[in-house]
């Protein structure tokens, strides 16, 4: 497995690490390498299936699949949550043609560059600190889910409560007391080059818990394979 770190998130043009994980939704071990030369690749990076937004980005991800595959962009959704853990959560929430891969050690957000940011009281300096003063002042949308936009701390709250998720010890493994994983989605192309993304590290955290904009993806999916 690839631990090689880089301390920004991969950009267009650059070349995307090998990293190999298990697979949550088969037995065996799924690589980036397995799709180049293949065919290009949609690979999500996630905090664990504990964190409500992610839960929903993955969910998300895999309805993008039909018109991804009519592209010939494959999709891989990665999360945090230990393998067993994950499994069982899909086991009792399936999605429909996911294909997704457990990293709990985050080896993959680490080589694609994406950081871990501090909470602090009341400092920022994004990506690595953010204050806890400049979290309650984000505000997060869920159309449908939520009453009105909230600052990602209620509303992470009000969503767990309203799925039922419990917290299990499993979970607990992969959380970092007092900071949070960054996540993002990178498009790769048949060979492995970066070539559209979204993170959580733009827009000095304002992306944060966001999903990506379809329209945007479907556009560079298009350009991907031409």
């Amino acid at each position: 497995m690839s631990t090689h770190h880089v301390d920004h998130p991969l950009q267009p043009g650059d070349q995307a690490p090998n990293v190999v994980f298990d697979a949550i939704l088969r037995e065996g071990k799924i690589a980036l390498d397995d799709f180049r030369g293949r065919s290009p690749l949609l690979v999500g990076l996630f905090r664990g299936l504990h964190c409500p937004f992610c839960r929903r980005h993955v969910a998300a991800m895999a309805q993008l699949n039909p018109a991804l595959r009519e592209k010939g962009v494959q999709t891989l959704a990665v999360v945090n949550t230990p393998v067993e853990r994950a499994r069982l959560y899909f086991r009792y929430h399936p999605i429909a043609g996911l294909l997704a891969a457990s990293d709990p050690a985050r080896a993959s957000h680490r080589a694609f560059g994406l950081p871990i940011v501090e909470f602090t009281e009341d400092e920022t300096d994004w990506p690595s600190k953010v204050g806890m003063d400049a979290v309650m002042a984000m505000r997060v949308e869920g159309p449908g889910e939520l009453p009105e936009p909230m600052n990602p701390v209620a509303a992470g709250d009000l969503l767990n409560k309203k799925d039922g998720y419990e917290i299990t010890e499993a979970d607990q493994q992969v959380s970092i007391a007092g900071h949070m994983q960054l996540v993002g989605h990178f498009l790769l192309d048949r060979e492995g080059v970066v070539r559209w993304s979204y993170t959580e590290v733009e827009d000095d955290g304002r992306n944060v818990c966001r999903a990506l904009n379809p329209d945007e993806l479907m556009s560079a999916a298009s350009h991907v394979t031409h």
